[in-house]
């Protein structure tokens, strides 16, 4: 009998715990079966103190510990499938919850406290909306530094809920006036945990996240129903009757949520809207507004622990301000990078190019010096793509751009991607000799290299037009593009492989 027992559980624990048959577990779960599991599981918390009498008290607290350890299983379970961290915290949660009853159990059975309300059960309690205020507020996609601050705004509020909690309750109870002050607290975390869920829900778009804050939202919403109920309708209800199923519900229905429900899945519609950025922007400010509103609670009683918490939420909320400032500016630095390299073979791109020679054609015409600009095209390229395919082509084209890129060793000098198959090179303060031999260079690595290549030298060879500009005293940069393109084209039509030079004009006074 104890071995079928001991099969039967194992067999429950394996279809909560994440395995590689989790699919076919969360199957066997879903729809109505996990609806009936929490169903026998009321109809047994309800039987079971009827039926021993002499021990109801200690069989339905033990039905009040294992709601919510359920819950919080299911939860990690879930938090290995989808890797959401919400999912974590709320788990943690439910087992500080669930700790907080186990220490009411203790106190009515080892300690003789008749009522079972210690300040360690109410602390933990209290402490279960830590975790789920921290999912909440704190955005996962954040970087690391901002969310530690993030987590010292949770932990300032859990050591102001120690506070709070001890101010009105000691390990022997609470009398009625700091009952009274502690569902008021209960009532207040519950209803932003509710609101905070729910708002965070509608501005949500990913289908993970969404179908963690979906439940937290129905629990969330249960939970303060439940508790309000609880707390201010049966606050002198003793534990042991049929009440206490109204206790178990929130849990047992985000179990059944977690382990049946279908997933939230990708919120439809375009990008986010004006109402969703804003709420994005001001979650963050859940955590301390949390800590505000418990700073001012102890006002009265702790003077000096609610200015400590006043400016905790102040200073630390400005830190994580600057933090996530910085964090924006260091991605816009990124992105504005990103934007001016090529994705294939990471040389500047053409806005970088462009950007470049109209900065450097300044400079040259300011301090006289000359400017010289290399057009360079890979032969027969349209061949090498048609015969090897595409794939092979872009890797010649990252292996001509290293080439072309190790040729220069000034720092002033740009090797850029122009389009296509072509390349540009801008050099600084040389002349056309000079600038010539540069090309010659390039164009004999590029050959040294021996990629094949189904064109009719066998291999891989460039052609490079140079355009040199000795004295400029104009604006017009095109005119350079236009005599290196010209010069491009006679090594072309000279057999390819080749380097050509041109020197630009001056442009006649009056006319430039």
């Amino acid at each position: 009998m104890l071995h079928k027992m001991g099969m039967a559980l194992s067999s429950i624990a394996r279809s909560f715990l994440p395995t590689h048959r989790a699919g076919e577990a969360s199957r066997m779960w879903r729809g109505p079966t996990v609806w009936i599991a929490v169903g026998v599981f009321l109809a047994c918390h309800a039987l079971l103190p009827r039926l021993f009498p002499g021990h109801a008290l200690l069989v339905s607290l033990c039905f009040l510990v294992l709601a919510p350890l359920m819950a919080g299983v299911a939860c990690m379970r879930h938090g290995f499938a989808s890797r959401v961290q919400g999912w974590w915290l709320l788990a943690a949660a439910l087992t500080l919850w669930a700790g907080g009853m186990a220490v009411n159990v203790l106190a009515l059975f080892a300690l003789a406290n008749a009522s079972g309300e210690t300040g360690v059960s109410m602390l933990l309690f209290v402490l279960y909306g830590v975790p789920i205020i921290f999912a909440i507020a704190s955005p996962r996609d954040d970087a690391w530094p901002v969310r530690l601050v993030d987590a010292l705004l949770a932990l300032a509020l859990g050591l102001l809920f120690f506070v709070h909690t001890f101010a009105f309750a000691t390990m022997a109870g609470t009398d009625h006036a700091g009952e009274a002050s502690l569902r008021l607290m209960f009532d207040i975390e519950n209803l932003l945990v509710a609101i905070f869920a729910l708002v965070r829900l509608g501005a949500s778009r990913q289908g993970p996240e969404r179908d963690f804050l979906r439940a937290l939202s129905i629990y969330a919403c249960i939970y303060m129903a439940s508790a309000a109920y609880m707390n201010h309708m049966q606050f002198d209800t003793d534990y042991g009757g049929p009440v206490d199923l109204v206790i178990d519900l929130p849990f047992l229905v985000l179990m059944a949520v977690v382990l049946g429900g279908r997933q939230a899945g990708e919120k439809a519609g375009p990008g986010q809207n004006v109402g969703e950025r804003l709420i994005l922007a001001v979650s963050p400010l859940m955590l301390p507004a949390m800590l505000l509103a418990v700073s001012a609670a102890l006002l009265a009683s702790h003077p000096v622990w609610a200015v400590a918490g006043f400016a905790m939420a102040t200073l630390v909320y400005g830190l994580r301000n600057v933090l996530a400032h910085l964090g924006n500016l260091e991605e816009r630095d990124r992105l504005e990078r990103l934007a001016q390299v090529d994705g294939l073979t990471g040389l500047p791109n053409r806005r970088c190019f462009d950007e470049t020679l109209a900065r450097e054609w300044a400079r040259a015409r300011r301090s006289g010096t000359g400017i010289a600009l290399l057009m360079i095209d890979i032969d027969h390229f349209k061949l090498l793509n048609d015969g090897l395919g595409h794939p092979e082509g872009d890797r010649r084209l990252r292996d001509v751009a290293r080439v072309l890129s190790g040729c220069t060793n000034r720092a002033s000098d740009l090797v850029a991607r122009y389009g296509g198959e072509e390349f540009v090179a801008i050099l600084l303060g040389v002349n056309a000799i000079q600038a010539g031999q540069m090309a010659e260079i390039m164009r004999a690595s590029v050959q040294r290299l021996g990629l094949p290549s189904p064109a009719p030298m066998g291999r891989v060879t460039i052609s490079i037009g140079v355009g040199h500009a000795a004295q400029i005293t104009d604006n017009h940069s095109d005119q350079l593009l236009a005599v290196a393109d010209a010069a491009l084209y006679e090594a072309k039509r000279d057999g390819r492989n080749a380097v050509r030079v041109q020197m630009r004009q001056e442009p006649l006074q009056g006319l430039g």
